[in-house]
């Protein structure tokens, strides 16, 4: 087992150095899967064994010859890492303009070149357009390894041209013991279930002690349903540079939503997304109508669609507000 992967990319990593093995690297990767799950680290660690001058028996780096050291360094010039310039951002058509003009030369290096584009779903028309060149005009030793969360953003013509490496999100009990390992202690599956299933999401959200802020956030929701919120100045609250980002609240109210239907459904508790809050669910969920709640979880799952387009975000918060104190109301 190599200790520079983690133990849920085992098969998914033996896979990628079966193609350095039999000596048939595919020219484009495309990396799918959860965020939080490790995709670009295993993208990176599979682009260092392709460029490492003297792998390990098992095909993997060795982190010591000049190519190793060069990509600790930062400064390997067969390792060309393409991504938004802020995150959120689209891939402008620049970007790949500078890329197809570095593709033109040869490799610096004897082994192959590296090129991850992250997230490949955030090519935007022109660039995506631009980019299929690189696909229809391989260049000699030089691998693409496109990594997304969304696959399908991505054009056909782009995602008919890679082989799709799918990275599963791991099995709990798993993740769960990892988690421990990192210090998450006793929250470790509730944090694996506020990041949907992906550690590395789940550690970062330990280090930010998301529990407490997510139950700060909670709070705020439950007053809205007992009508003890303001509803515009909450939105308001929420719309503050320093507030949680508007992606990550959205997904924890459908959590919310999830749980709610399941107790109105009699579903068993444990297959809860928020586990820790089951008293004030079930609580909420005897005084809602089941029927009520579908609608509800749509719209906020066409809201958090919505969050890439240039929409008016606290406006958004209020109408989901707004909808979330009627369907209590009523």
């Amino acid at each position: 087992m190599s200790p520079a992967i983690y133990p849920w990319q085992q098969a998914v990593w033996r896979h990628l150095l079966s193609y350095i093995e039999l000596q048939r690297i595919p020219q484009a990767l495309l990396v799918t899967g959860l965020s939080g799950i490790g995709k670009r680290h295993l993208a990176v660690a599979y682009g260092r064994a392709l460029m490492c001058q003297a792998p390990l028996n098992d095909y993997a780096a060795c982190g010591s010859c000049q190519s190793c050291k060069l990509f600790e360094a930062q400064t390997h010039p067969d390792f060309l890492l393409v991504e938004p310039d802020e995150p959120g951002k689209a891939i402008g058509i620049d970007k790949i303009r500078q890329l197809i003009v570095k593709l033109a030369l040869k490799p610096q290096f004897d082994r192959y070149r590296v090129v991850i584009i992250s997230p490949a779903d955030g090519l935007n028309n022109a660039s995506a357009n631009a980019f299929l060149k690189c696909l229809e005009e391989p260049t000699a030793r030089t691998c693409l390894i496109l990594l997304t969360e969304k696959p399908s953003r991505l054009p056909a013509t782009i995602r008919s041209r890679c082989q799709v490496v799918a990275c599963d999100a791991p099995e709990r009990d798993i993740a769960v013991h990892w988690l421990k390992q990192q210090g998450a202690g006793e929250n470790s599956d509730v944090l694996l279930g506020l990041s949907q299933g992906a550690p590395l999401l789940a550690r970062e959200y330990a280090r930010q002690n998301f529990i407490t802020v997510r139950q700060d956030y909670f709070d705020a929701w439950l007053q809205v349903a007992e009508g003890k919120k303001n509803l515009l100045a909450l939105a308001e609250q929420w719309q503050k540079p320093a507030a949680l980002e508007l992606n990550v609240l959205l997904t924890w109210m459908l959590g919310w939503v999830a749980d709610l239907i399941k107790f109105a459904a009699q579903i068993e508790s444990d297959q809860l997304r928020n586990s820790d809050l089951k008293k004030p669910l079930q609580a909420l969920a005897k005084r809602l109508e089941l029927k009520r709640l579908y609608p509800f979880y749509d719209s906020l799952l066409i809201a958090r669609s919505q969050l890439s387009t240039p929409i008016n975000k606290q406006l958004l918060l209020e109408q989901i507000l707004i909808s979330w104190s009627q369907l209590n109301n009523r």
